[in-house]
């Protein structure tokens, strides 16, 4: 049982350590109170935009910003679970604060009606993380910027049909990696059970440090021989959503189909690839 604490920054109540108690033992208690003091704003209110929501929501951070400019379409309704039904129209984000505040009444969730691409750079110094989906790539490569500029926590992903991706710039990270080392058996000091050979013990690494990339250099410096063809697709579905402010659609399949191919080829042109990389048939 975690006791509660009296005074300092970052206690942690009877009624949190109650309601995080799993978490806690096992990630700790120092892991909970960074949960506990982070603000985080999540931008994109979708299907992936809500589950993400749920799993921060209920990870107990301080406050969670849902930021979503667009309407309700009828395809929120079958695949967002935060919004309730008769909200067809209504904001996206607004429509998801009731039930996403009801999972956690200890987490503060605010929605925001505003279009991220208005924001200013201030706007996101607020926050100790930002996450993003439903973005085109030109904004997610200008607030990632931002975001590693002002040692902001940054990550993005996207699910289209069954391929999806994820990024992260967590800036600076440095930690102290253990690594085994073999010992011969050595007299009587072997401890029973492992007499016939050797045994392992872990010791301590020098601390590292490790200097994430940025999203725009992740997109343009990659090494084709050692990416999956999944890489280049992510390329053209992001390209086509730059192009035109919106995703692939199965309902305008033999116009958008022939746009992938077109984006296609001059998506792996420019990354000096061939076309073979990517068959027609992604296009399905």
């Amino acid at each position: 049982m975690v006791e509660k604490e009296e005074g300092g920054p970052g206690g942690i109540s009877e009624e949190e350590a109650a309601q995080y108690d799993r978490q806690i033992r096992l990630w700790g208690l120092e892991a909970q109170k960074r949960l506990r003091a982070s603000r985080v704003l999540l931008v994109g209110m979708k299907g992936l935009g809500a589950e993400v929501a749920k799993n921060l929501i209920l990870a107990g951070v301080k406050g969670l910003t849902m930021l979503d400019h667009q309407q309700v379409s009828r395809e929120d309704t079958r695949a967002q679970f935060l919004i309730p039904g008769g909200s067809l129209g209504r904001n996206r984000a607004e429509a998801s604060l009731e039930r996403a505040q009801n999972l956690n009444p200890m987490v503060d969730v605010k929605a925001d009606p505003e279009n991220v691409e208005n924001k200013s750079e201030e706007f996101f110094t607020q926050f100790d993380a930002v996450c993003l989906t439903c973005c085109s790539r030109d904004v997610m490569v200008k607030i990632n910027q931002i975001c590693h500029k002002n040692s902001i926590k940054f990550f993005t992903g996207d699910v289209f049909g069954y391929h999806g991706y994820m990024f992260a710039d967590l800036g600076e990270h440095e930690f102290v990696e253990k690594f085994m080392d073999s010992w011969e058996k050595a007299g009587g000091n072997i401890p029973p059970g492992i007499l016939g050979g050797l045994f392992h013990i872990f010791s301590p690494h020098p601390r590292q440090r490790v200097v994430f990339c940025q999203l725009k250099e992740a997109l343009e410096k990659a090494a084709p021989k050692r990416i999956a063809p999944d890489y280049f697709l992510l390329q053209v579905l992001l390209k086509f959503r730059t192009d035109n402010g919106r995703d692939p659609s199965p309902q305008n399949y033999s116009q958008d189909s022939q746009l992938l191919l077109q984006i296609r080829r001059d998506v792996l042109e420019a990354l000096g690839v061939g076309a073979d990389l990517l068959p027609d048939e992604f296009v399905r």
